[in-house]
């Protein structure tokens, strides 16, 4: 009898990648996986967490808990977007907002949005859902799908390698080429033992979006 060929196919990674684009910390992640998608073969979902939702309830200093108040706009409008363009509008808008908000400085959250929508050639009217709860549901269907794989005691990002989920990892620069290549391998590997819950030291630097 001949035996079957042994099947070399290499099963394809996967990263679901959960962001708030005022995080960021969460926006050098993604840049991290943009330049994994570079020099491995994975494959990328995003979608959107909110800081606004992480922190209901809690006890905050004055300037933060007005900071997450102002923040549900953004999300709102990316969720609208997906609802109504699908799910390549997440990233698109993703990428835009997060480039102004952290590499060009923008502070209005409502020019934020204005542009970002402009720059991905999004109807302007999507800017409306900024200030309505209408698709709240579906913010925060989309919050808790991620909160849920690592518990309500962390941030921004939640990533799941290959379904396996960890609040970060949580960079403060942005590793290119083969560099990313490797922390991505050496993450995926951590995430492949079931195991495996924490690795951690404190934060001595800023994030470097350059």
């Amino acid at each position: 009898m001949t035996e079957a060929p042994a099947n070399t196919e290499t099963a394809r990674n996967k990263a679901d990648f959960w962001f708030d684009p005022l995080c960021p910390f969460a926006w050098i992640t993604s840049r991290w996986i943009g330049e994994v998608e570079g020099v491995r073969d994975i494959e990328t979902v995003w979608h959107v967490m909110s800081l606004a939702v992480l922190n209901e309830g809690r006890d905050l200093e004055p300037a933060y808990r007005e900071s997450m108040d102002n923040a549900w706009g953004p999300v709102r409008v990316i969720i609208a977007a997906q609802q109504e363009h699908g799910q390549e509008a997440v990233k698109a808008l993703y990428d835009a907002m997060g480039s102004l908000i952290h590499e060009r400085g923008e502070k209005d959250r409502a020019v934020v949005i204005t542009k970002a929508l402009a720059e991905c050639g999004l109807p302007a009217e999507l800017a409306a859902a900024a200030t309505t709860d209408a698709l709240d549901g579906r913010l925060r269907a989309s919050h808790e799908e991620g909160i849920s794989l690592v518990g309500q005691d962390v941030g921004t990002p939640v990533v799941a390698f290959n379904g396996t989920a960890f609040f970060g990892p949580v960079l403060t620069r942005i590793p290119r080429g083969e560099d990313a290549g490797k922390l991505w391998d050496a993450t995926t590997a951590i995430a492949s033992y079931p195991h495996f819950f924490e690795l951690k030291r404190s934060r001595t630097e800023r994030p470097e979006f350059h």
